[in-house]
């Protein structure tokens, strides 16, 4: 069964980036701008479309045990955090490690892991990465070489294919993962396989770490692409939760369905339009600076001056 949440969905999506915005001005630095995309997307996810059973690991995270081999029975994955890996239950594979900070805020938000979590954020000997790898929370695979984990989830597809589970495979991907051939590739497979026991949802910021994706490398129709390659795609307004509850269940038999949610990377932190295009990561070079954000983006929050002093 899954867990009882008494949060809406709008509730949670709200408190993920006002996690996100408490740890980066804790830590002098943060992904705010994922925040903004991913918060309703990644909300609506754990709260409503993933069937996740209770965790498996404690709330508090484990320190690193190693990686997994027939030579260390203590090693796990972070998708402990999700639950057994059961035939009726669904698989969340997340792409974008570098998302790890809003995932971890997400699994507190539902009740899945510890607010004290963080308190072992990008510690040494710690399991709550800056950058997810496989024993990080929320993280089954490790996908820190983007484009990894669509391919991966996939597989996983497609097994459960074959053993007719009835569980989904949802990925959660950034749109510069489509920027790399081996995407491609994976979406030409599974429509040939016809894997369409997977849901694949794109945070669409147009963002990437050396600025906007259209001066990197622009990705043109993407939605047509997409359809090119023989998915069902839906282009929709990541921030609309009603469109994409809609767009989540309009997968078609012998397609994989991929959802583009469009999104912007300053969504509920408007101050953030100040750095446009650098976004990826939000770090101060001031005091005075860091002040300036503080104030600002607590205010379209909603955080109290109580609040911020009590972070």
């Amino acid at each position: 069964m899954s867990l009882t949440n008494h949060k809406t969905t709008e509730e949670i999506a709200l408190g993920i980036r006002r996690r996100v915005f408490f740890h980066t001005m804790k830590n002098n630095g943060g992904y705010l701008s994922q925040a903004c995309s991913a918060a309703e997307s990644l909300a609506l996810l754990y709260n409503e479309l993933l069937k996740l059973g209770e965790p498996t690991l404690p709330k508090v995270p484990l320190p690193f045990r190693g990686v997994p081999s027939a030579d260390n029975p203590d090693a796990f994955t972070g998708a402990g955090y999700h639950g057994p890996a059961a035939p009726d239950y669904d698989r969340f594979i997340i792409s974008p490690a570098h998302y790890a900070l809003v995932i971890y805020c997400a699994l507190i938000e539902v009740g899945r892991m510890d607010e004290h979590a963080l308190d072992h954020f990008n510690k040494d000997g710690s399991s709550v990465e800056m950058i997810g790898a496989e024993h990080s929370p929320g993280m089954e695979v490790t996908t820190g070489s983007l484009a990894q984990g669509l391919s991966m989830a996939a597989g996983v597809a497609f097994a459960r294919k074959k053993r007719k589970e009835p569980g989904n495979v949802w990925v959660y991907m950034s749109d510069g993962e489509f920027q790399e051939g081996q995407t491609w590739e994976c979406l030409a497979a599974m429509a040939h396989h016809g894997i369409d026991n997977i849901r694949v949802i794109v945070d669409v910021n147009r963002q990437q770490c050396d600025g906007a994706m259209s001066s990197v490398l622009d990705l043109g129709d993407l939605p047509g692409r997409v359809k090119a390659f023989g998915a069902t795609c839906r282009s929709i307004d990541g921030h609309d939760l009603q469109v994409m509850r809609d767009a989540a269940n309009s997968a078609e038999p012998g397609k994989p369905l991929v959802i583009l949610a469009n999104t912007s990377p300053f969504q509920g932190m408007n101050f953030l339009k100040k750095r446009f295009p650098r976004l990826h990561y939000v770090r101060f070079k001031s005091a005075e600076e860091r002040l300036e954000m503080q104030t600002a983006l607590a205010a379209e929050l909603g955080v109290s001056p109580n609040e911020m002093e009590g972070a």
